[in-house]
């Protein structure tokens, strides 16, 4: 961004940067102060920064970090052509970080936030743009507190996922990218790629070694794990094959060390919500992703 541009985001009290690692220099302990609710953006650039910007689309990242009296308040990022990811925000915070971006010409397909976040900077952007906003999604947040097996363990095993599992995970991936209705954040091959070098995906396999489900984690940062892509092929339901493989990276994750082990639930989904919470998963926070036209 140049240097007029800057200084007129920075006397409304946001710093707006393509760097990483200026956005991090500025932002990283804020964020690291609450790692839970902040646990997207601390993965979010903790892989950028450790596999670079291409792995979440083909445009440059965007950050901006808002402060006040010497502190940071909150921030923002997006990897085009997803959402804009948003910290904690008063209504007129959001307000101003709508005004400023419109003004530059930012064309924004949604926002990503906590729910009153979500619903602030939504009402902004069509104020200051005209784009009506519509709610997408809503979910919800949850801590593991005590780990818990949920039910009886089906037959089979965990093992990671390796070389000759890159097909499945590719299509497992595209599949779970359209079941969640969020799009495909990444493209499916890198992924399968990044998550066989990394070992971050968990198949639960039957006795015979068919894998029928798949969960992973993200990596670990400022304490905290993200349980994500926990995906059972539709005609593989109801053996209680996901819980399973939730459990055992949840438990894996434990044992390395997290502080903390998180997942974001589809509140629409009654299913997934009592899984996690019988497997010892406690709500932490409710956010809102909201599509711009």
């Amino acid at each position: 961004m140049d240097t007029d541009t800057n200084t007129q985001a920075e006397t409304v009290g946001w710093h707006l940067t393509p760097d990483l690692d200026d956005f991090l220099a500025q932002a990283g302990a804020f964020l690291r102060s609450r790692p839970a609710l902040h646990t997207v953006p601390l993965t979010v650039t903790e892989t950028l920064r450790t596999r670079g910007r291409s792995v979440y689309g083909d445009g440059a990242p965007e950050f901006g970090v808002l402060e006040r009296e010497g502190a940071v308040r909150a921030t923002f990022f997006r990897t085009p052509p997803h959402w804009l990811n948003l910290t904690a925000l008063s209504p007129e915070d959001a307000d101003t970080l709508a005004a400023r971006l419109s003004a530059l010409g930012r064309g924004l397909p949604g926002v990503n936030a906590e729910t009153d976040t979500a619903a602030a900077f939504a009402t902004a952007w069509q104020r200051h743009t005209g784009a009506p906003a519509a709610l997408r999604q809503r979910q919800r947040l949850y801590r593991l507190g005590t780990l818990t097996a949920p039910g009886p363990v089906p037959p089979g095993r965990p093992r990671a996922a390796v070389e000759s599992d890159r097909e499945r995970l590719r299509r497992w991936h595209d599949e779970f990218s359209e079941s969640v209705g969020l799009g495909t954040v990444r493209d499916s091959a890198e992924w399968a790629d990044a998550r066989i070098d990394t070992g971050t995906i968990t198949f639960w396999e039957t006795p015979d070694g068919t894998p029928v489900a798949m969960a992973g984690t993200s990596p670990r940062v400022a304490g905290q794990v993200r349980v994500t892509t926990v995906y059972t092929p539709p005609h593989l339901r109801g053996h209680g094959y996901a819980g399973a493989a939730t459990a055992e990276i949840s438990r894996a994750a434990l044992a390395a060390g997290a502080d903390e082990v998180l997942l974001f639930t589809d509140l629409s989904n009654p299913t997934s919500n009592d899984l996690y919470q019988r497997i010892g998963y406690r709500p932490v926070a409710d956010f809102a992703v909201y599509d711009f036209t």
